[in-house]
């Protein structure tokens, strides 16, 4: 395996495919209101479209995993993007509540190889040492892409049309697939065997399992809290632009946090990051729990920008640290529990959203939040990884 310090030109291309998933990602929650409208269905029946399309975007990641382990890292994301460029484009085309859900839960499962992939080349390629720092950089493009999907998907769909959005993340799409080719593919690790032998080193790592259980958990605080973010500020009578610009507020927050956690990663411990992000969590779900005006939305996305790459680009890296023998299943698993915990909490929440009980929605977040950050900071304590000799379980 390479151990460059720093693939640099890699960097760029990288945070450029983290910025067009994450956008593709991010467009649909400040739309959902006025997607509702132009369709003429229920909130609830939208919310469950972005649901789906968290969870094909979740169960996709092994399958991912196991492709770019056969294909290559780079192959497979360039492939992936072109084929979700055309769907969110097809997205856009779509008449109906139940077409738009299957296209966008296609578009889903594909843009979902982007950031694994990047991840695991980042695995691949820099050393375990400054690896979070690198982790962090690569949030810059996730930052990038929810900011601007969110304040530019509530402006398009309030001046234009919700459809805009989509053929815009797909001409991104396809654009970078072909700029991808400059990106050189890392050498891998093969250790033989098929791909049921990484699956059984997973089963078998406690360790690994919890901190899958932790992305489920995860998926289900921070990303569902972010996804009923704009309606609920809708819901307290601001305009979709305005709920849009809220929200925007946390790519902000995430770029800004991104540089602090990166410099303050290489002296605290990681368990120290999970604590401050799993509070800042708390503090963010515990303020829309009481307010849901465009001022609340305003200070829960800054948390939650903060939140995220604390406690997130944490368990992210350890997700690559866990079994470097089979890295590429378990940063794969990871992406999988994430999103597969906020597409449940898109469903289980729909049907609250329909009643405007965003109170509720936001106080059970705040509550399995803090579980969440104190056994992830104290198992993350005692953790230690293996050697050199020890690299399978």
């Amino acid at each position: 395996m390479s151990t460059q310090a720093e693939p640099r030109p890699a960097i760029g291309l990288l945070q450029r495919a983290a910025f067009v998933a994450t956008f593709d990602r991010f467009a649909m929650p400040p739309m959902l209101v006025a997607i509702a409208v132009d369709l003429d269905v229920p909130l609830g029946a939208v919310v469950r479209a972005a649901g789906v399309y968290f969870l094909v975007y979740g169960l996709c990641q092994p399958v991912w995993g196991a492709v770019s382990d056969r294909f290559g890292r780079v192959a497979t994301m360039r492939a992936t993007l072109l084929l979700a460029g055309i769907c969110s484009i097809a997205s856009a085309a779509t008449g109906t509540v139940l077409l738009l859900t299957i296209a966008r839960g296609i578009a889903g499962g594909l843009f979902g190889a982007a950031y694994p992939a990047a991840l695991i080349y980042l695995g691949d390629t820099v050393r375990a040492d400054v690896r979070q720092r690198d982790v962090a950089r690569l949030m810059v493009g996730t930052a990038l892409g929810t900011a601007l999907a969110s304040v530019g998907a509530g402006i398009v769909a309030d001046v234009l049309s919700w459809r805009v959005m989509f053929v815009l993340t797909g001409l991104a799409a396809m654009v970078l697939a072909a700029r991808l080719a400059a990106l050189p593919e890392p050498e891998r690790e093969h250790h033989g065997g098929t791909f049921l032998r990484p699956l059984g080193d997973v089963g078998r790592s406690p360790v690994a399992l919890f901190v899958l259980l932790c992305a489920l958990a995860e998926g289900a605080v921070l990303l569902g809290t972010i996804t009923l973010l704009p309606p609920a500020i809708e819901h307290a009578g601001a305009s979709t632009t305005m709920a849009g610009v809220a929200t925007g507020v946390y790519g902000v927050s995430v770029f800004a946090s991104s540089a602090f956690v990166g410099r303050i990663s290489q002296r605290w411990p990681p368990s120290r990051l999970i604590l401050l992000g799993a509070a800042a969590a708390v503090l963010a779900c515990a303020t829309l729990a009481v307010w849901q005006d465009v001022a609340a939305g305003v200070a829960a996305a800054i948390l939650l920008g903060l939140g995220w790459t604390a406690m997130h680009s944490t368990l992210q890296t350890w997700a690559t640290e866990v079994l470097p023998a089979a890295r590429a299943t378990v940063v794969s698993f990871f992406a999988g529990s994430l999103f597969v915990g906020s597409s449940l909490a898109a469903v289980i929440a729909a049907g609250l959203a329909d009643e405007g009980r965003y109170d509720v929605l936001f106080g059970a977040c705040a509550v399995l939040a803090v579980p969440l950050g104190a056994t992830a900071a104290g198992i993350r304590s005692r953790w230690r990884p293996a050697g050199p000799a020890a690299a399978r379980p």
